[in-house]
């Protein structure tokens, strides 16, 4: 090459003689039974009405249409393509994602990006519900039973961004106390009245300021080294700091609301102990609680929560499921991990039969559970006297209740027991638990504990139809079902972190992940010939 050439844009000008040859219409090199075709067939039955409505009358006239883009972003997601500038490379490249596009051009990384993050929040919901409803009229699902469980992902999040609810509250009272100190004095300096309340809101000192700012236009400020500062100057920055201190904690706090913690960089995730600990360290991480609901093998509902445990998400997902579908699920099936009294009460008055594994359900099992003598089960019950008789015969009464309230407002009544005498009780260290903050001596304490009859019901009459068949039946779909969706999109499919920030967006990024895991499991149950099997029945050893 002479050093007077250039290389033009167009590389085709030294080619030699050959192309690649398709056939005009390149979808006969798809085969008919690929998945690419069933997702496309799926797709094409569903409403996209509000979609086209988020677009503008000039974006409608884009070279992909919004129900095309749609369809790439979920095939896409089926592929374990989950990065904008890698689905632009598979729309260029791969003949199914061509065959997709209908002879569009493909689209850019910025246009995948905004119609995900931007188009599909608000609507993904109403698309990913009529998927669903779809596989109810293909007779996929069973529309009875239910499987649930939650997973924590990692959010796209810097791990050592932690702002920590205890810390600011520490740091807020301190400067609560600070102001209430110097704050009267320097409304006196200044000749001016303000009320002040108990806690002093960081708009109370903006007023201040603002009330300052007439001042400060007739005072020079000085800064650097040798220079002195007014008595002014020194006043106003010191109140400016609180402000912007104040203000910081309220917002974090206002952030924050149920939650202990949060991340600066996506302000949405909570830090929770995650399953991928590399370091083996208990090392917390900003991630999101991820809950799905499985029927027949396909993921129904899927919800993000900012909460670190299960328990207190069972409700609200369930009331959303209803709200959704149309319909209530008879038989919910959980782990242990979704035991409590709200969410026992919750299904009796709704009619349902869940099953859910009670919380000491191993434990009771075990040698040391049953020769406990200090625990009630352990202890005989007189419904009558409503009496326990601990293992010296001696009685333990009721001697009153105690209620407690639940953060979501479920009240629950605990009634507590209390020994008559245990003076002399030759059990008693056996008894009565050691308890390090308790400074009373052994020999002076009684025996007390309390217990809600209501939950202790609950518990029995769960415990009763776990042990059933059907019961059995359902817990071993539970592990079958929910937790292999869960392998199924964390390993299968490599999806351990989310790409986007916010609730909203994490929203939009984990139904379009059930989504794509539907239409595959579709595609999957239909080629082995399972269609309308909903449970995998029990088979002898």
């Amino acid at each position: 090459m002479s050093s007077n050439s250039k290389i033009l844009v167009d590389y085709t000008t030294k080619t030699r003689n050959f192309q690649l040859v398709f056939p005009i219409n390149f979808e006969i090199n798809i085969p008919a039974d690929d998945s690419v075709r069933l997702l496309s067939n799926v797709l094409e039955e569903i409403d996209y009405t509000e979609l086209y409505r988020a677009y503008s009358r000039k974006e409608k006239n884009n070279a992909v249409s919004p129900k095309n883009l749609f369809k790439i972003l979920v095939y896409a997601y089926m592929n374990n393509i989950y990065s904008s500038r890698q689905i632009e490379l598979a729309c260029k490249r791969d003949i199914n994602f061509m065959y997709l596009l209908e002879g569009a051009k493909a689209p850019d990384h910025n246009t995948i990006a905004r119609f995900r993050s931007a188009r599909l929040k608000d609507i993904i919901g109403n698309l990913f519900n009529q998927v669903v409803l779809l596989l109810k009229d293909y007779g996929e699902l069973s529309c009875e039973n239910l499987f649930v469980d939650g997973t924590k992902i990692e959010a796209n999040a810097n791990k050592y961004t932690f702002v920590w609810k205890t810390t600011i509250l520490k740091h807020q009272a301190k400067l609560q106390d600070k102001m209430h100190k110097e704050l009267p004095a320097l409304l006196d300096k200044y000749g001016f009245k303000m009320y002040l309340a108990e806690d002093i809101k960081a708009k109370r000192l903006k007023k201040f300021i603002n009330k300052l700012n007439k001042i400060k236009s007739t005072v020079v400020f000085v800064s650097g080294v040798g220079k002195r500062k007014t008595d002014f100057q020194r006043d106003y920055e010191l109140l400016c700091d609180w402000y912007e201190r104040e203000k910081k904690y309220e917002y974090y706090l206002r952030r924050m609301k149920d939650r202990n913690s949060l991340s600066k960089t996506d302000e949405s995730a909570t830090f929770m102990h995650l399953k991928e600990d590399h370091m083996r360290n208990s090392q917390l991480k900003p991630a999101y609680n991820v809950q799905i609901a499985v029927d027949a093998e396909y993921i129904v509902a899927a919800e993000i929560f900012n909460d670190r445990t299960d328990v207190n998400t069972f409700v609200p997902f369930m009331e959303k499921i209803k709200k959704q579908l149309g319909f209530k699920y008879m038989y919910p099936t959980a782990d242990a991990g979704y035991e409590s009294e709200e969410n026992y009460t919750y299904f009796e008055n709704n009619g349902q039969k869940p099953c859910i594994k009670p919380a000491n359900y191993e434990h009771t099992k075990t040698r040391k559970y049953k020769n406990d003598i200090g625990r009630a089960e352990n202890m005989q019950y007189d419904e009558n006297t409503d009496t326990y008789t601990c293992h010296y015969g001696r009685k333990l009464v009721n001697v009153g209740i105690r209620k407690s309230k639940t953060s979501s407002g479920y009240i629950s009544e605990k009634t507590m027991y209390q020994c008559e005498s245990c003076k002399g009780c030759p059990y008693k260290a056996q008894c009565i638990k050691h308890n390090a903050r308790c400074n009373t001596p052994l020999e002076e304490r009684t025996k007390r504990f309390e217990l809600s009859k209501t939950f202790k019901k609950q518990r029995e009459e769960m415990l009763e139809r776990i042990n059933t068949k059907q019961g059995i039946l359902l817990r071993i779909n539970r592990s079958i079902q929910v937790e292999g969706a869960f392998g199924v999109l964390k390993e299968d499919m490599g999806f351990r972190r989310f790409l986007t920030r916010g609730t909203a967006n994490v929203r939009t990024e984990i139904l379009l992940l059930c989504l794509a895991y539907n239409v595959q499991k579709l595609h999957n149950k239909t080629v082995a010939n399972r269609q309308g099997q909903f449970l995998h029945e029990i088979k002898a050893a």
